[in-house]
């Protein structure tokens, strides 16, 4: 046995023994693209009021993270978390040992055959890594594991159906955004169908998702009510619980200071912000506060500069989700320019609006996916369409309007207290979770 071997077993076995010293004999096994992670703070709010709500369950992790920084969410689940390796050439003898063990499993020819399949529609290294992925998740969960549950419907469900069927137990999934939008039909399709050893149920968090889904589930056409419960909306919502009460607004009126948070990639919609930026007219004085990171970040910063705007913006990067409150207190006006990119891609419904709502920061976004599943226009808010001139427009709009600012904040504020709260939607969830982990499953 050469040396890489040596290392992966030894890897493994003390796993095994991390594994024993915290055997909780978890029954749920949980798979994310990455844990922790700052852009996706609805993960870390459902894990933690999950556990809060007695379920047990294990971290599975298909990424490590890409900095130390973590919300205090993050550091509130105390669940056990397992990285499987996140390139397949990086652990190579890991995921051979776990090959040639998973070949001996009953469920392994199905789930070979199925990922064959998937292959020859998806010839990509990405699909072959998944089923390397499964492969060491297979092996490696322990023997009190009785279902898998995933965030998202795209990657993370792949890997959570390729090693529930290798190991014969369900598996459920949790879909947002991206993974609806961009996701081929065939392949959300075979998910959601029974016969093709899709999940057992699945939830999504907004209802034009649940919409979609459902009617890609023409399998279940003939049975509208089965349809439902195989697809359920539920909406994140926001524990409030974890945030401060709003702060009294005493805008500066020599300055206008407005806030936007959220990754700089295309369905942001970040190039559009910096064209409107550049048309307002140079008798308001404004600010920008800007957080987040994302592939984007160079073009944006260029084209700032190129529009000479960017000496009012300040570009914070990541930041934890203190640090995002306290910058929403200090606010006058939250901006989400969300659009429909190229390949699809799409907001749900962000969670950082609900979050401006809870300290009554007035907001302007964009009429876009489940954005307005939360927010009427011109009643909580004001939905811009996605151009330059409009969004320029609506800045002006509550520029001048301090008066409209409060009633759109305190409106959208009592929507999020009264509609948009997490326990009921948390208490689903356990539910159907727990019903999932039964022996008789």
């Amino acid at each position: 046995m050469n040396p890489d071997q040596i290392n992966a077993e030894q890897k493994y076995d003390d796993q095994k023994k991390v594994d024993k010293k915290n055997d909780d004999n978890s029954p749920l096994a949980i798979v994310v693209k990455c844990w922790p992670r700052l852009s996706e703070t609805f993960v870390a709010q459902e894990l933690a009021a999950l556990e809060a709500k007695g379920q047990r369950f294990q971290i599975w992790s298909l990424r490590h993270p890409a900095n130390e920084k973590r919300h205090p969410l993050h550091e509130q689940v105390v669940a056990l978390v397992r990285y499987v390796p996140e390139y397949l050439h990086q652990e190579v003898w890991r995921v051979v040992r776990s090959w040639l063990t998973c070949r001996r499993l009953p469920g392994y020819a199905a789930a070979w055959k199925i990922f064959r399949a998937d292959l020859r529609r998806d010839f990509t290294r990405n699909r072959i890594r998944r089923f390397g992925q499964a492969c060491v998740m297979a092996r490696e969960l322990p023997d009190s594991m009785r279902a898998i549950y995933a965030h998202f419907l795209h990657t993370p469900s792949s890997v959570a159906r390729y090693a529930a069927i290798m190991r014969g137990i369900p598996w459920s999934y949790s879909a947002h955004a991206k993974d609806i939008w961009t996701a081929p039909d065939w392949e959300l399709r075979e998910k959601l169908d029974s016969k093709s050893y899709g999940a057992a149920f699945g939830v999504t968090c907004t209802a034009i998702g649940a919409k979609h889904l459902r009617s890609i589930a023409d399998f279940l056409a003939d049975s509208p009510a089965n349809n439902k419960d195989r697809v359920e909306l539920v909406y994140h919502g926001l524990d409030l619980s974890r945030f401060p009460s709003p702060p009294e607004r005493i805008g500066d009126e020599s300055e206008l200071h407005l806030l936007s948070v959220g990754r700089l990639v295309e369905k942001k919609g970040y190039d559009r912000l910096i064209a409107a930026l550049a048309k307002l007219p140079d008798t308001l004085h404004w600010k920008l506060t800007h957080i987040g990171g994302g592939e984007l970040k160079v073009p944006l910063h260029e084209q700032a500069k190129a529009a000479k705007v960017n000496d009012r913006i300040n570009w914070l990067g990541e930041c934890e989700q203190p640090e995002v409150i306290n910058a929403m207190r200090d606010a006058d006006i939250f901006i989400l320019p969300s659009r429909i990119a190229e390949n699809g891609d799409r907001d749900g419904l962000p969670n950082v609006l609900m979050e401006a709502a809870s300290q009554k920061l007035p907001i302007i976004a964009t009429n876009v996916s489940a954005i307005p599943e939360f927010l009427q226009h011109n009643v909580h808010a004001l939905l811009s369409e996605d151009s330059a001139e409009a969004l320029a427009a609506s800045i002006m709009t509550l520029a001048e309007s301090p008066q409209k600012r409060t009633l759109f904040a305190e409106a959208a504020y009592r929507r999020l207290v009264e509609e948009f709260g997490m326990d009921a939607g948390i208490e689903l969830l356990g539910e159907r979770l727990s019903a999932l982990c039964e022996p008789s499953n």
